[in-house]
């Protein structure tokens, strides 16, 4: 009998991750799974933890190792899970962020206006699923929701998600922010089902605490740090001045056909969920398509285009201050006054370099799906309702901050 083709992969954060299924061996080999190589999985957030270049292939191939050790102990503990079912929840969690486009959700929206990436991440999985005979069906049942076991799907998509494990796990690792890290081990071994709802064992709460603690932590220190927003914003700004630029007639040339397409074919991207040759262009689309058009960009005649262009590459950010209320309005319009004179634009082209924002988060909601805790009587409880839970109103409550961004004046 021949040996089954398998696949290690040596990680940095887990050790050795296994593919040991031909249809999973195909998707990771596909050029749009290895699209994923060039997407960065955390955006600018090495522009303050240099670390922090690990890609979204990364996260993905971490995701799906977890996923094996999940399914492994709920196993263990009589929950039955066929060899199909196991597949499908694989394939699902492998492809769960395949539709992220060039800086995930910095540019969400932005290249493909109104199109989230979870609607094309489900797009690519319906091509796959034709290029592959059907072998994708039970990952996309389990991916939508749409498969009788919904612990399948809570182990993609939920509150205790393979997903959330592993990017927390990984971001921490790669930005060495130790406030991140997370015990996603204890928590495998805990999790539980009852009456197909996926839960934690009562000793694992303190982990699940933890967890959430590291999940906001994370969000403040790192995806939402100062420094990260800047660099964001200042790239959606300079996307679309380059739109502006197009819709007035100018020539912006991007770096890669791709690019060129859905910056200058508006109408034609947004229609990628019923043009298969929309999606295959979109998945060609990937970091360096837009920083090295960001890079030739420094060169445009157009000043603001080159400014923030240039601002963006040579790490000369927007400065950002963050604050509990609004920005006064006389405030940011005398900020719009001062730019405007000192880089000799109009009023209005100095909207590009000062706006302001909001950053919210929100630690744990139980309007969303909760974490259900099982205790050893049988009885469960919502995390935020058992005894001395440190997960109660205040931290299920949503944080705002408002943020301006402005070019240094000098004052």
């Amino acid at each position: 009998m021949a040996l089954l083709s398998r696949k290690i992969i040596n990680d940095p954060v887990y050790g050795f991750i296994t593919l040991d299924h031909p249809l999973l061996l195909n998707i990771v080999a596909h050029p749009y799974y290895q699209r994923l190589r060039r997407i960065n999985q955390m955006a600018f957030a090495h522009l303050v933890y240099p670390g922090a270049v690990h890609t979204r292939l990364h996260h993905s191939l971490g995701a799906y190792h977890l996923m094996g050790d999940a399914v492994t102990d709920l196993r263990r503990k009589g929950i039955e899970i066929s060899e199909e079912e196991e597949l499908g929840v694989k394939v699902a969690i492998l492809l769960h962020d395949i539709g992220h486009g060039p800086y995930s959700h910095a540019l969400e929206n932005v290249v493909i206006r109104g199109v989230h990436h979870e609607t094309l991440s489900l797009l690519i999985m319906k091509e796959l699923n034709k290029e592959f005979g059907g072998q994708l069906e039970t990952g996309i049942r389990i991916f939508t929701n749409d498969y009788p076991k919904r612990f399948l799907h809570q182990l993609v998509s939920g509150q205790l998600d393979m997903d959330r494990l592993d990017y927390l796990t990984r971001d921490s690792f790669f930005t060495g922010v130790s406030e991140g890290v997370i015990g996603y081990d204890r928590i495998l071994k805990m999790l539980a089902v009852v009456d197909g709802e996926l839960m934690v064992e009562e000793k694992a709460i303190y982990s699940i605490e933890k967890f959430l603690v590291a999940r906001r932590l994370m969000y403040w220190q790192v995806y939402l740090h100062k420094t990260v927003v800047s660099a964001e914003k200042m790239l959606v700004r300079i996307l679309e001045r380059a739109r502006e630029l197009i819709g007035r007639g100018m020539e912006v040339s991007c770096c890669s056909p791709v690019l060129d397409f859905f910056l200058h074919d508006v109408t034609a991207a947004s229609a990628i969920s019923s043009n298969s040759s929309n999606l295959d262009k979109f998945c060609r689309l990937d970091d360096f398509d837009v920083m090295g058009t960001i890079k030739n960009w420094i060169f445009h005649p157009d000043m603001v285009l080159s400014e923030l262009s240039r601002g963006l590459i040579d790490r000369k950010l927007l400065k950002v201050k963050f604050q509990a209320t609004p920005f006064d309005m006389a405030y940011v319009e005398g900020l719009k006054e001062k730019t405007s004179r000192q880089l000799g634009i109009t009023k209005e082209e100095a909207g590009y370099f000062v706006f302001t924002g909001e950053a919210v988060n929100t630690t744990y909601n139980p309007a969303d799906e909760k974490i259900r805790i099982l205790f050893r009587d049988g009885s469960i409880k919502d995390i935020s309702q058992v005894d001395n839970a440190l997960i109660q109103q205040t931290l299920a409550s949503t944080v705002k901050k408002f943020y301006i961004c402005h070019l240094s004046t000098g004052s």
